[in-house]
């Protein structure tokens, strides 16, 4: 049963990456054809974000009071009826209409998983769970760049990942009993220890967590900036056809899905910490590949170069959680931390989307190394202010 509710929840992963690149990717074809300017995919961007953020923050709440299962179900399904509604839209209003459920479908599943995996399961499948979100991320590129170069257009490339989304809310619909079982037991431990939601003051009073808010903002900024504008960078400042770029751009979120499967195995050797140092290092390596004007060639191999990057920081910080922190708070702090990623993605590619229309999106590469900066020292101050409490023997109330 374990193992089958792990299959389960890979599975889930798999449905929150597919869209995730999808706007990026088919934003050079959309916007001249809506006549809009470029730095719109921002706004589309920030709707999403703000979803995702409310539904985060309210995701302790909500799983320990439906449980993970249904809450996974139902977000999954109103995100499959998202992306079929943006498939329909002929207009930027449409498609910010519909970017409200798609937000509203991400949050809360996202938290509720990660907290499952950080508690019941080793830092490998952290790793692997966040690889199948990159493998969703990885083919929503490919189904679009596949429906442009067709002839089906981005609307057809929303739809075929829309028929996935409902698929797999199918899926999950049939073997919701499984889940229920198991979000039961939870519920009713928590009720014995007379647990309650904690509210946002709360989380934020605890010593450490503010630190690690600045480092999930920092870098799902960085990440979500790169998904969203490189298939616009190798477009317009490369040179690159509209649909090859959809396909490039998609090579991106390859970096992260093959780099989390390999660090899936390099866990059994590296820490937590030692991981997310060594994803910063990747990181910078590939953005500095992005700024030599070597052509096409070059970009290609900086994004992949920042994709594996991007690949050991995110689960490896929320594996960390539950034993910094205890498991009694992590499904709380990990949601204010999904909600503090959500409010870098809210905020920074739209500000990168203004840079843009003023500067060139040829300011990408400085703009990733900006963002990179600000996470190392955001980490460097975790690890300092971990090393101090270590040494006056109160590391338990990091």
């Amino acid at each position: 049963m374990t193992h089958l509710l792990l299959v389960m929840i890979y599975l889930s992963f798999i449905s929150l990456g597919l869209p995730d690149a999808l706007l990026g990717s088919a934003w050079p074809t959309i916007y001249p054809q809506l006549g809009v300017p470029i730095s719109y995919a921002g706004v589309i961007s920030m709707i999403i974000s703000v979803g995702t953020i409310l539904s985060s923050l309210q995701s302790d709440r909500l799983t320990r009071r439906f449980g993970a299962g249904k809450v996974t179900a139902v977000s999954v399904g109103l995100t499959a009826a998202a992306i079929f509604g943006f498939s329909l839209s002929g207009s930027f209003w449409m498609l910010c209409l519909w970017a409200i459920p798609y937000g509203l479908g991400a949050g809360s599943v996202d938290a509720a998983l990660n907290n499952y995996v950080a508690i019941h399961y080793a830092s490998r499948h952290m790793s692997w769970l966040h690889c199948m979100w990159g493998v969703g991320a990885t083919a929503g590129p490919y189904i679009m760049g596949f429906a442009l170069a067709g002839g089906y257009g981005w609307n057809g490339g929303y739809r075929g990942v829309a028929l996935l989304q409902i698929l797999l809310t199918l899926l999950l619909a049939a073997t919701l009993s499984l889940w229920k079982e198991e979000g039961l037991r939870e519920a009713s431990e928590g009720e014995a220890r007379g647990e309650k939601p904690l509210t946002l003051p709360q989380v934020l009073a605890i010593p450490g967590v503010r630190a690690v808010i600045a480092m999930f903002f920092c870098y799902c900024a960085l990440e979500s900036a790169a998904g969203l504008w490189a298939g616009s960078y190798l477009t317009l400042e490369r040179g690159v056809e509209a649909g090859t770029a959809a396909r490039y751009a998609g090579l991106f979120y390859l970096g992260i899905t093959v780099g989390r499967g390999v660090c899936g195995f390099l866990t059994l050797r590296l820490g937590d910490h030692q991981m997310i140092r060594l994803g910063q290092g990747i990181i910078l390596l590939g953005a500095a590949a992005l700024l030599l004007p070597l052509g096409p060639a070059a970009a290609l191999a900086g994004l992949i170069l920042v994709g594996l990057g991007c690949a050991p920081i995110y689960p490896s910080i929320i594996h960390s959680i539950p034993e910094l922190f205890g498991a009694q708070r992590s499904q709380a702090i990990i949601g204010v931390q999904m909600a503090s990623a959500y409010t870098g993605s809210l905020l920074m590619p739209p500000l990168f989307g203004v840079l843009a229309n003023h500067l060139g999106t040829g300011l990408l590469p400085l703009f990733l190394l900006g963002l990179l900066a600000l996470m190392v020292f955001g980490h460097e101050r975790l690890l300092k202010k971990s090393a101090g409490e270590k040494r006056e023997g109160t590391v338990t109330n990091l």
